[in-house]
């Protein structure tokens, strides 16, 4: 049994302004129509695989929720890191929580964030690391290189595990492993390169469930110890796979390649030659990413002059180039990224300012998803706030009420089933209500389409965590 794994873990600093750390890039579209987390589940498809298993951070849930029921593949299957801790314990959960079941499947371990072109190459390097898995070897996927990166490890291989025949490509052909070796310098990464022996490391792998464990308890016992306990009484939670937090937090946080890949005598490399990105900068999105006659890769509204070999996204409004060469331009509602090409590895240092100067647009974005639907913050000032709400049809805001501010809610589409001290009534387009101070309030969209409304909040204080929740659907209170 072929179970997958998505890691959908991120901190969104690469990718700022269009990542944050509620929105990290495995929630984007970057190419395509799907995002980047429902490519890793659809290019699934074709394979003798079950249900995947996502592991998310609990800030993203509902996010990874939403996104895997747009495409048929929730089912009670998203397991919640309530702290970071790295890959190797996060595999140690998805692993025993199979072992639970009765089960020992081989796990495909996969980042949510990749981007992979060549479907058939990835499908046909995972057939042969099935065959390797079942024979007990703990399976990489080296990618083939194609330029001396400075930015990714690289996987020196040993001996040749499997017969190269005429009819095999190199992706069906596996290597022991030599040695793990950390980022190189652009000289090593060159000799490298030229070698043929070196593979970049993908952070990808295939092996049993039951292998993988006996390999974490030989070397690192203390984080098999802790994943255990944490996972010994799952809570179940809407679409959600809880553990206990007391015992996570107190795992030791290790990658899977510090814990067990790099001292196991039993890895192997398969190479994969797939048109693999990791998406790690936006010049890797401009790398993969359809030009024009320029040179340059343009989404949203977009005009350009004499301008060449740009990456220009715009989230809202015309964003124009005159003149321009080599240059990154992103805008969203609320931030303007502009930025060489060729030095935007160095976004993360605006990223630390954002978080230095106690700003938050490195964390949340203007539009805020959640459960029920969504928010835009589309306007503040002094003592006041007003948001665009939209609610899904069927669901509920919580049973709420807020100590210090007022809300005014207009409803311009849609139909709105508003509570106010236990009082029921129906809104409609161009009705609104008031709601003050100290009321107990909930919204509702009783209607079969989304319930769009204007919210004009007043009040001395009008940060989020003015909520006290009395009931929730979706377990918040």
């Amino acid at each position: 049994m072929l179970l997958p794994i998505i890691m959908a873990g991120g901190t969104g600093s690469r990718l700022w302004p269009l990542s944050r750390e509620l929105m990290p890039k495995q929630f984007l579209t970057l190419c395509g129509q799907s995002t980047m987390l429902q490519a890793t589940l659809e290019r699934l498809q074709g394979l003798d695989a079950v249900q995947p298993l996502v592991i998310c951070n609990e800030d993203h849930r509902f996010i990874a929720a939403e996104q895997l029921r747009q495409i048929n593949q929730l089912q009670h299957n998203i397991i919640l890191e309530p702290v970071g801790r790295n890959t190797a314990p996060a595999i140690a959960l998805a692993a025993l929580s199979a072992q639970r079941k009765g089960q020992d499947p081989l796990l495909l371990v996969l980042a949510a964030d990749h981007v992979i072109q060549d479907v058939p190459a990835f499908h046909q390097a995972i057939a042969t690391a099935t065959e390797l898995a079942k024979a007990n070897k703990l399976v990489t996927f080296g990618i083939v290189p194609t330029a001396p990166e400075t930015g990714y490890g690289y996987i020196r291989r040993g001996t040749k595990t499997t017969d190269s025949t005429e009819e095999h490509t190199l992706s069906t052909t596996a290597f022991t492993v030599a040695e793990f070796v950390e980022k190189p310098s652009k000289t090593i990464a060159e000799q490298y390169l030229a070698s043929g022996e070196y593979y970049w490391n993908s952070g990808m792998f295939l092996f049993k469930a039951s292998v993988y464990l006996a390999k974490l308890q030989h070397y690192r016992p203390d984080i098999l110890a802790a994943c255990e306990q944490a996972i010994d009484s799952p809570e179940p939670d809407l679409d959600f796979i809880r553990v206990n937090k007391a015992a996570f937090a107190a795992c030791p946080a290790d990658s899977i390649d510090y814990a067990v890949m790099e001292k196991t005598q039993d890895a192997v490399v398969v190479p994969l030659d797939a048109g693999w990105s990791d998406v790690g900068a936006w010049s890797s999105l401009w790398d993969i990413s359809s030009k024009d006659a320029q040179n340059n890769v343009l989404h949203g509204d977009v005009f350009q002059h004499n301008s060449s070999h740009n990456y220009v996204y715009s989230e809202t409004g015309i964003v124009t180039t005159v003149g321009l060469h080599n240059t990154v331009i992103i805008q969203t509602k609320d931030a303007i990224l502009v930025a060489a090409k060729d030095q935007v590895q160095d976004v993360k240092h605006i990223v630390q300012q954002l978080k230095n100067s106690g700003r938050t647009e490195h964390h949340i974005h203007r539009e805020v998803y959640r459960p029920w639907g969504k928010y835009d913050s589309i306007d503040n000032g002094h003592r006041y706030q007003v948001k665009r709400i939209t609610v899904k049809p069927g669901e509920k805001l919580s049973i709420q009420m807020h100590h210090h501010r007022a809300e005014h809610w207009i409803v311009v589409h849609g139909t709105a089933k508003v509570t106010i001290n236990e009082q029921e009534q129906l809104l409609t387009e161009n009705q609104s209500v008031y709601i003050p101070i100290g009321a107990v309030h909930s919204l509702e969209n009783p209607g079969k389409i989304p319930l769009e409304l204007i919210e004009v909040q007043s009040g001395a204080y009008l940060g989020e965590d003015d909520i006290v929740r009395f009931s929730d659907r979706y377990g918040r209170n």
